[in-house]
């Protein structure tokens, strides 16, 4: 396997991890509301267990990702996980301000991941070699 392959690869793999991360944030934040302030034992129990688990798959995943890029996406996911399945789960308003607003933060974590695609830094190195930085002097 090649090199650019197994980068490739490992790449994706974080993404995957970061995407888990998300997933646990989400499980966090619901169960935060769910507890009530921490009076509910149940739901305090499993906001704990989220709270370890998305820290532990959100440092994995920053291991290969941009911390800066890496947390945009993490609470990008957790806040319009929270918002949907808030609506869902716990009778909180959506309304189409906020979904609007949901997709703006949608599009931005989109935007966040195809600018940390390979596609995009292999353009970018081409553009910033020195031989693409040759201009004619008249």
């Amino acid at each position: 396997m090649t090199t650019a392959a197994s980068e490739n690869r490992n790449n994706a793999r974080a993404w995957l991890v970061l995407l888990l991360a998300g997933a646990m944030e989400i499980g966090y934040a619901l169960s935060v509301g769910g507890s009530e302030g921490f009076t509910v034992p149940g739901w305090s129990i499993s906001a704990l267990v989220f709270f370890l688990l998305t820290l532990y798959f959100l440092s994995v995943a920053l291991k290969r990702i941009d911390v800066g890029i890496g947390y945009a996406v993490w609470a990008g996911i957790g806040s319009v996980g929270a918002a949907i399945f808030g609506s869902v789960f716990f009778d909180e308003p959506l309304t189409p301000a906020r979904a609007g607003w949901l997709a703006v933060i949608i599009a931005g974590v989109v935007w966040l991941k195809l600018a940390d695609s390979p596609k995009f830094a292999a353009k970018k190195r081409l553009e910033n070699s020195p031989d693409s930085r040759a201009s004619v002097s008249l």
